[in-house]
C-alpha cells in the first residue's frame, strides 16, 4: 500500500490482480501535494504490465489539476490501458465538468472496467 504523508484525508491506494487486470483502489484527497503516490503506480505498470489498469475512485474525496494531468500522463504512457471505475461523487461532477470521460473510459464499477476491451 503506498500512501501520502498528509494524515488528514491521507491518499491510500491499494493494489491488487483480478482477471488479468491490476486495480488500484484509491482513497483520500489528491492533489499536488498527494498525487505522487498514484503517479508511481501508474508509471511502474506502464514499465511492468500488460494487461488493463483501474483506477478505483469511489474513495476520492477530492482531486485538482494534477490529478487529472497524472490520469491522462498516465493513460498515455500505459498505451490507453488506463479505466476509471465508480467515481465518487466529486469524481463524476470533475469528470463532467472538465469532460475527461472524453479521453479516459470512465465506467461505473470495477467490474465493467476489468471487462472493457483494450485498444487494439
Amino acid at each position: 500500500m503506498l500512501s501520502s504523508p498528509n494524515e488528514d484525508r491521507a491518499v491510500r491506494i491499494t493494489t491488487r490482480q483480478e482477471r488479468g487486470a491490476l486495480v488500484l483502489t484509491v482513497s483520500g484527497d489528491l492533489d499536488i501535494d498527494s498525487v505522487a503516490p498514484l503517479d508511481l503506480a501508474l508509471a511502474s505498470e506502464a514499465d511492468d504490465g500488460s494487461g488493463p489498469v483501474v483506477v478505483d475512485l469511489s474513495g476520492v474525496g477530492f482531486a485538482d489539476s494534477t490529478t487529472v494531468n497524472v490520469l491522462l500522463q498516465g493513460n498515455t504512457a500505459l498505451g490507453g490501458r488506463l479505466r476509471l471505475a465508480a467515481p465518487s461523487p466529486f469524481m463524476q461532477r470533475l469528470i463532467g465538468m472538465i469532460g475527461l470521460d472524453s479521453a479516459l473510459p470512465v465506467l461505473p464499477s470495477v467490474e465493467t472496467a476489468i471487462d472493457a476491451p483494450l485498444p487494439t
